[in-house]
């Protein structure tokens, strides 16, 4: 199975564009949250019209899986925390959201929401538990925020790792954890795009400008991960972690 991965689009329409190209070939979409961007002066509900836009014009043969950040927020739960319920209504042929499993070859996608507060946190934990009991020869969690204690976490100045996460990745051990949020993680001094807690590997490709986005390629029949960016591309063994020669 071979993996295509971008997150943080943050509604930069050229990546947007470039996505469409770039999944042929590929046997499933990721993208882990921040399609939309709460900055832009573009009003969230017309983001949120063009995104699922995009979404529909992907190719039908290649599944997505899109779950939410801390940008694509539109509504409220019962709770007053932030839910992003245009996701929850972009389901269709082929793409799968917050809060769904997917299943494919023996290998388990659990898509995980971006959390507000103790409900929305208690539904995520609901999720991963969940799924811990379905038979499965891997495991994979879409889940934004990295986790605390990471390189990934850090942005060059302060560290903002989601300490639920790396409770979750101690106590379950899933096989891969792919998400995003600090933008500068790989960027910064001795920064990195992968990393491994225990036996899990976690990964977070950053965010650079221009009309090619960062991504991540997986091939978990070779047993790899390559991070492409601007100025090149390095690879990773998924099973010892270690940096392949290029």
């Amino acid at each position: 199975m071979r993996i295509l991965s971008v997150a943080d689009l943050h509604y930069t329409l050229k990546q947007w564009d470039w996505l469409k190209g770039a999944v042929e070939g590929f046997d499933l979409l990721v993208l882990p949250g921040d399609l939309l961007d709460i900055i832009s002066p573009v009003a969230l509900d017309v983001q949120i019209l063009v995104v699922k836009k995009y979404l529909r014009r992907l190719p039908e043969s290649t599944p997505v899986l899109v779950t939410s950040g801390n940008h694509d927020g539109d509504g409220r739960n019962d709770a007053g925390e932030q839910v992003a319920d245009w996701l929850k209504n972009s389901t269709g042929t082929g793409i799968f959201s917050d809060g769904d499993s997917f299943e494919q070859d023996g290998i388990l996608f659990t898509l995980c929401p971006w959390w507000d507060g103790e409900e929305s946190r208690t539904a995520v934990a609901e999720l991963l538990e969940r799924d811990s009991k379905k038979p499965k020869e891997k495991w994979i969690w879409l889940y934004h925020a990295p986790p605390a204690g990471s390189p990934l976490a850090f942005d060059g100045k302060r560290e903002f790792g989601d300490s639920e996460l790396s409770a979750w990745i101690g106590n379950y051990c899933p096989d891969l954890v792919i998400g995003g949020h600090i933008h500068q993680a790989p960027f910064t001094r001795n920064g990195v795009w992968f990393d491994r807690i225990g036996t899990t590997m976690v990964f977070n490709a950053g965010r650079q400008i221009g009309p090619v986005p960062t991504s991540i390629e997986f091939d978990l029949t070779a047993g790899t991960a390559t991070w492409r960016w601007m100025e090149g591309s390095e690879s990773v063994c998924l099973k010892t972690g270690q940096r392949l020669d290029p």
